[in-house]
């Protein structure tokens, strides 16, 4: 007996899970998972293997026309880690119009600096765990 999802079922998941994310953006976020930043890093090992309340995370996901660092598609819940290049306007204003097409989307997205990751990964996880059901 075959356990397999049907074809159908296992698209509509897809579908929803990368909202419609182009072949190109889902090639960028599978190049992104090989350059990881410290605080990328050291959160993933926090994440990975459904460590946080059961939860799984997928890092460099595909969104509509973006790369999330990490999402949780189950709470729908995005992860944005953000270094000093995220203090320029141009990149704050980039940061928000994906943030409000997200939320369109019905995904809350969460922002921490690389730093606040690197010196307290634990106060981070516990802000990620409120946002989680």
């Amino acid at each position: 007996m075959d356990n397999k999802k049907p074809p159908d079922l296992t698209a509509k998941y897809l579908a929803g899970l990368h909202h419609g994310a182009k072949a190109s953006t889902q090639q960028h976020a599978r190049q992104l998972r090989h350059q990881q930043t410290k605080a990328e890093e050291k959160l993933w090992s926090l994440l990975r293997s459904r460590q946080l309340k059961g939860k799984k995370f997928r890092r460099q996901q595909a969104i509509a026309n973006y790369v999330v660092d990490f999402y949780c598609n189950e709470a729908k819940l995005a992860i944005e880690l953000d270094g000093n290049f995220h203090s320029d306007a141009e990149a704050k204003a980039y940061d928000e119009s994906r943030t409000v097409l997200l939320n369109e989307l019905g995904i809350t997205v969460l922002r921490f600096w690389n730093k606040e990751v690197i010196d307290n990964p634990l106060k981070v996880l516990q802000m990620i765990s409120e946002h989680l059901k």
